[in-house]
């Protein structure tokens, strides 16, 4: 039996993960969990998986949680949710608290020797380098729970990597695509969380809306497959049902399809390298009248372009775009900035930024608060 930690468990990626549980009781048993502020539903999860060890965002949360719940450890902060990513009795870890935030603990996990479902791509885009160190010294495997990324890793499986020419990322392209920058002058917070596949949380929806997530992705790649950002596209599929594919030097094309569910992706994480029974409904090929793809349009959605300049920039600068791009999609959710203003901002910080190596962790922490700090100035001139 698998013992896990989940790191997230109240966000999308965490509830999905434990519905993937409940079914498989017999294979999985939930140890240590660790969530933000929303302790109704944390509540829940407790009474149902009963795990040894729980943590939240802060002190006050985990006090008003304790007068709920008795008999589990409660801990709060950084501290405490480091102490869920290592906690003694895990042995797979669900690394899906959404940005920065995710990055400590994940690292923690690591360190610890636990094996990671990754679905924390913020991890990567930050520190990449020095996580993927960490991991080889340790012998972890990261496992990736993204469905694009999940994909790579199953097409890639069994194959030499001096075999693989290109991966192909396939992006649903969000509520927006087909629309211009001046159609998109006007366009709300409640429009752009209405994504037409996925049921993610907000910030990674508005991500998806603007292709900042299709860029972190491409980060990602980067790091998990040791691949240069020239061998990896970009292909908007609306459909979203071929989730990546990888062509190889003879140019064959290995495809990894399924319906949009992340139950698939967490529950071949949470397995690997076995396979669950029916985790989500069987894909029908003849009641799709059709998929399509195409490239992304850079001049009206030009996030995309900005993640690619980053990984090629190197260094600090990835944790840059990913901090000023975290800054400007919650200024949008609260109604501070319009649509077309997050990738103004994001290039604003990412163009006065100077790069400096990432030779340890302190120096991701340190881009990430300088990021913050200079997109938030920028908002304010927008006003």
């Amino acid at each position: 039996m698998k013992r896990l930690a989940i790191l997230g468990s109240t966000g999308s990626i965490g509830q999905s993960t434990l519905d993937v549980v409940s079914r498989n009781r017999d294979d999985f048993r939930v140890v240590a969990l660790a969530a933000g502020k929303n302790i109704d539903l944390l509540e829940k999860q407790v009474m149902t998986f009963r795990p040894e060890i729980v943590a939240v965002a802060d002190r006050e949360t985990a006090d008003s949680l304790s007068k709920r719940i008795n008999g589990i450890e409660i801990l709060s902060g950084i501290e405490g949710i480091k102490q869920v990513a290592s906690h003694e009795s895990s042995d797979f870890v669900i690394s899906a608290i959404v940005g920065a935030a995710g990055l400590i603990p994940t690292l923690s996990a690591i360190k610890s020797g636990k094996a990671i479902g990754l679905a924390n791509k913020e991890a990567l885009v930050m520190a990449g380098e020095i996580v993927m160190s960490e991991a080889k010294r340790n012998g972890v495997k990261i496992i990736p729970v993204d469905s694009e990324h999940s994909a790579v890793f199953q097409c890639i499986e069994g194959h030499k990597r001096s075999d693989v020419r290109r991966i192909i990322l396939t992006a649903s392209g969000g509520p927006f695509i087909n629309r211009s920058m001046d159609e998109l002058k006007d366009i709300t917070a409640k429009d752009a969380l209405s994504h037409p596949n996925w049921n993610m949380g907000k910030k990674i929806t508005i991500d998806s809306a603007t292709l900042m997530n299709k860029g972190l992705e491409v980060i990602e790649a980067c790091w998990l497959f040791d691949i240069p950002p020239e061998k990896i596209d970009v292909l908007i599929h609306p459909q979203s049902i071929v989730h990546s594919m990888v062509e190889f030097k003879d140019r064959s094309c290995l495809a990894q399809m399924s319906i949009p569910d992340m139950r698939g992706p967490i529950s071949y994480a949470l397995s690997y390298p076995d396979r669950l029974e029916d985790p989500i409904p069987g894909l029908e090929l003849d009641k799709i009248e059709s998929l399509t793809f195409r490239k992304s349009d850079n001049i009206n959605f030009p996030c995309l372009s900005y993640a690619y300049d980053a990984i090629r920039a190197g260094g600090t600068m990835t944790c840059v775009l990913n901090a000023s791009n975290e800054i400007a999609v919650h200024a949008f959710l609260n109604n501070r900035i319009g649509f077309n203003d997050i990738p103004v901002i994001i290039r604003k910080t990412t163009d006065i930024h100077a790069v400096k190596p990432l030779a340890v962790l302190e120096d991701a922490l340190e881009a990430d608060r300088w990021a913050r700090e200079t997109a938030e100035k920028f908002i304010k001139e927008l006003k």
